[in-house]
């Protein structure tokens, strides 16, 4: 392992990001923030396990009600996750030791202010009640500005490229006026991507204490393999000041994910560091979503493990299937994939692509996707025979 590199350091609740702290491991409730009294127990549970910062969701005044009770319940250091609805700040922010936004779902409420005006006011936020910030980027739901910008540019940008731009754009933002008690992660779905985002952005902004997370790791062990890929290799550079592995497992099993953290830390000062190699590209690929407070039902997680049994016969396949469970990354992700599955309250969009097939029960879902998957692969074995008959000049022999 490398000398750790010294970002500055930042106050958050009880402990410290950055500076010569050590590395700190984060987890996410999966429980409805409205149901206080299981948030308080898993909130509990998840501390005693080690988690330094446990992030909880607000997506409601009614969630934002029952987070001013769980604070007082609770002596864990918390984290509040705003998406589109960033004017709940000021109603979490006296509970909370950090505030995560991102940068993807600013436009979403007050569409016709710009993202400046709506960081200034999280920053006075964060300011009035001693609160960090997370800028957090994420690649299933990107800045619409910062897509449009890389759709135009000629040559077809790195996978990384995008998700830097907008963590660089913030962070200037957030420099400019004066503001420097924050941290970024840059996730995505692919370890390769997130290892070639974060050391990049780590040369441009040394900095910056860095969130480090595959944003979809999915069901363990895979997942727990996809995070090691991604996050062995950075923290061995001495890049990451904290992470938190985002793994699909039911809510009274999220202390799995502090474990494979500490598995990660535990390799990487014993010098085993997972490879790309232990991935196979050529194989079938399901990405899928942590479970959270923010999942419609349930069942997400049971169906994510129906989805891999029941595809387990395509593994040689090249293709990727996003199961996910709420309208957070949902459109993104499965709009990336092959095939996905954006998990309701009661129904399930299966969509080939962007294209939406249809929305379906959680009874039915499976066998619509398994005749979704044949039909692409009858066209991929199709296209392989083309390929096999083609002639040194590529033309059909």
């Amino acid at each position: 392992m490398t000398t750790r590199r010294i970002t500055r350091a930042i106050k958050v609740g009880s402990s410290v990001v950055g500076g010569n702290a050590p590395i700190l491991i984060q987890t996410m409730t999966a429980v409805k923030t409205r149901d206080v009294d299981a948030v308080v127990s898993s909130i509990t549970q998840l501390a005693k396990a080690g988690a330094g910062l446990v992030r909880v969701a607000v997506d409601s005044q009614e969630d934002a009600a029952a987070l001013a009770e769980i604070r007082k319940r609770v002596d864990a250091n918390l984290s509040v996750d705003l998406q589109e609805n960033f004017k709940l700040a000021e109603k979490v922010a006296p509970y909370v030791d950090k505030i995560r936004y991102n940068p993807g779902k600013l436009f979403r409420l007050e569409p016709e202010k710009p993202w400046q005006k709506k960081v200034e006011y999280l920053v006075k936020v964060a300011l009035d009640n001693d609160c960090a910030l997370r800028v957090g980027v994420n690649c299933g739901s990107l800045d619409p500005a910062i897509v449009a910008r890389f759709q135009e540019d000629a040559d077809a940008p790195n996978p990384a490229d995008p998700l830097i731009a907008s963590a660089l754009e913030h962070v200037d933002f957030l420099e400019t006026i004066g503001f420097q008690r924050y941290c970024v992660s840059i996730k995505d779905s692919d370890p390769k991507t997130v290892v070639l985002a974060n050391k990049r952005f780590a040369e441009l902004r040394p900095d910056v204490p860095l969130h480090l997370g595959v944003t979809e790791a999915g069901l363990p062990p895979r997942g727990i393999l996809k995070t090691r890929v991604a996050l062995e290799p950075l923290l061995a550079e001495g890049i990451g000041e904290t992470l938190r592995v985002s793994l699909t497992v039911p809510a009274d099993q999220k202390t799995e994910e502090i474990e494979a953290g500490r598995l990660i830390l535990a390799n990487v000062a014993s010098g085993e560091i997972a490879t790309p190699s232990l991935l196979d590209d050529d194989a079938l690929n399901i990405v899928s979503c942590p479970s959270c407070s923010r999942v419609e039902n349930s069942r997400f997680v049971e169906l994510v493990k129906k989805v891999e049994e029941a595809t387990a016969y395509a593994r040689g396949y090249p293709f990727t299937i996003a199961v996910m469970g709420c309208r957070v990354n949902g459109p993104g992700e499965t709009d990336g994939a092959d095939i996905g599955l954006w998990c309701g309250g009661e129904r399930v969009n299966l969509k080939s692509g962007a294209t939406l097939i249809g929305s379906f029960g959680y009874d039915e879902i499976i066998d619509k996707t398994l005749e979704l998957l044949n039909a692409k692969i009858k066209i991929y074995n199709a296209s392989q025979i083309d390929l096999n008959r083609m002639g040194p000049d590529g033309l059909l022999a």
